[in-house]
């Protein structure tokens, strides 16, 4: 099961506020900003900061390949008005 989009539509990173990437086939919210991801466990995502993981460069890439593949959208759009 997926994550709801009206909850995908309100998630932002607990350390920076920005969108986040939810790349479902990985379980994992991705902050491309910091290059951290915050699992989802059990379609519940775990937003604790002490409980990301730190993204070194490669897997950063890799993520981001996943992300362009499979036409993922971050979970809002900042408006920089």
């Amino acid at each position: 099961m997926a994550l709801a989009a009206d909850l995908l539509d309100i998630l932002a990173c607990p350390e920076d506020k920005g969108p986040l990437l939810y790349i479902e086939s990985e379980s994992v919210l991705y902050n491309p900003r910091l290059h951290r991801s915050y699992e989802v466990r059990d379609d519940i995502p775990v937003m604790l900061i002490p409980e990301a993981t730190d993204v070194d460069g490669d897997e950063h890439a890799r993520l981001m390949k996943a992300v362009e593949a499979a036409g993922i959208k971050p979970t809002f759009e900042v408006d920089d008005n």
